[in-house]
């Protein structure tokens, strides 16, 4: 069954999908490590009246449009061979509907309801495979709601832009809110994991615009620039902090498909520079190891990171090298940590970040790796000093 979520009463309880019932705990897990987007439990809870330790009904938060939405499933302890049901969130109170009249206009061969007709529960694939064409269909539910919009000014943008690939979009409206359109714009037609030697990702890296118009119900001779924000998967942050990215100018009468190719342009040069740093610092990361000797540890894919020992007379100590994605624009930053002191509670003692040291972008790799020793022989002597002030000893 496909309905609109009621919030139901649930037990505090958390626990983890092996407390559900065999055949729907392969359904989660199956769900949760192939879903090719990102998806999550939130909460889970027992229906069962005879068995109220069994956790039988979850709330699945699925990654949309740069936000998430969020679905109720129902399973039933009690008759695990049976479908689930599906509950929608509150915003999206036609979504049933709609799911009911593209089914019969498709004939019911693409209808979830023909996945639940046909659920097989020995089968794990089936929750994900569901989840999968309620997604699918939700975006073309949102399509359409955008469609119907009576503004000229989106009408026009989504005409522009329609052949372009994988973009998303949603319609948020309230009683207390006022009506936007966001689009989620894929951005880059470039494999970022196949230029990183060694990647260890698991999902493709992208970056996306996000773009957000108000919903105009009368003519604006001038309407005013869209709210722009770029946004990208977690892990690209290793090499690449869209933080950084100082957005072109949207001009007056500008639209996105005037827009676009601009900040394409701009974004695959920064990516291919940021590519071209890591080298950058794993030169520089050999070039420490010339000065202390091989690294205790070092990050060997993105050179964010390495460890050296060192030693001032009979005082041993770990050099630890944090390395940003701006090097060598910006410094490294250094903590030392002491190899023979430890605190009240056991731990190490260790610096705070040191960064007022001689540094210039432009010097060579091997003098930024030759005055950051230098530096660190006298820094040596009182970091000792603070490692043996009486107050750290006790």
């Amino acid at each position: 069954m496909l309905s609109q979520r009621h919030t139901p009463s649930r037990s505090a309880t958390t626990m983890s999908p092996e407390t559900a019932p065999p055949l729907i705990a392969a359904q989660l897990n199956y769900l949760l490590s192939h879903f090719p987007l990102l998806v999550k439990i939130e909460n889970k809870w027992s229906g069962s009246k005879y068995y109220p330790g069994i956790l039988d009904r979850f709330t699945l938060v699925i990654s949309y449009c740069l936000d998430v939405i969020k679905w109720d499933i129902i399973f039933d302890a009690e008759s695990p061979m049976a479908a689930p049901d599906v509950i929608f969130g509150p915003d999206d109170e036609n979504f049933q509907q709609f799911l009911v009249l593209r089914g019969e206009e498709e004939g019911d061969t693409k209808s979830p309801k023909k996945f639940l007709n046909d659920w097989n529960s020995r089968d794990p694939t089936q929750l994900m495979l569901l989840i999968q064409e309620l997604r699918d269909q939700y975006m073309s539910f949102q399509k359409k709601r955008v469609a119907e919009v009576d503004d000229d000014r989106l009408k026009f943008e989504i005409s522009t832009i329609v052949a372009r690939e994988g973009i998303e979009m949603h319609m948020s409206s309230g009683v207390d809110k006022p009506e936007e359109v966001k689009f989620s714009v894929p951005l880059l037609d470039m494999n970022i994991n196949k230029m990183v030697p060694g990647c260890p990702w698991k999902h493709k890296q992208k970056i996306y615009l996000q773009v957000i118009y108000p919903v105009e119900k009368k003519y604006v001779s001038t309407p005013s620039a869209p709210r722009l924000k770029l946004v990208s998967t977690t892990e690209l942050k290793s090499i690449f902090s869209i933080d950084d990215v100082k957005l072109p100018t949207w001009l007056n009468g500008m639209c996105m498909a005037e827009y676009l190719p601009h900040l394409e342009e701009s974004l695959e040069n920064q990516v291919l520079e940021a590519v071209s740093l890591i080298d950058v610092r794993r030169r520089f990361i050999e070039a420490l190891a010339l000065q202390f000797g091989r690294p205790l540890e070092a990050d060997p894919v993105f050179c964010r990171k390495a460890t050296f020992l060192a030693a001032s007379g009979v005082f041993t100590f770990l050099v630890h090298v944090l390395i940003s994605t701006q090097f060598p624009k910006q410094q490294p930053e250094l903590m030392l940590q002491s190899s023979q002191h430890f605190n009240s509670q056991g731990a190490p003692i260790k610096s705070l970040f040191l960064t007022e040291y001689p540094w210039s972008p432009r010097w060579e790799i091997p003098l930024m790796a030759e005055r950051i020793c230098d530096y660190l022989t006298d820094e040596a002597l009182n970091f000792k000093r603070y490692c043996n002030e009486p107050q750290l000893q006790h």
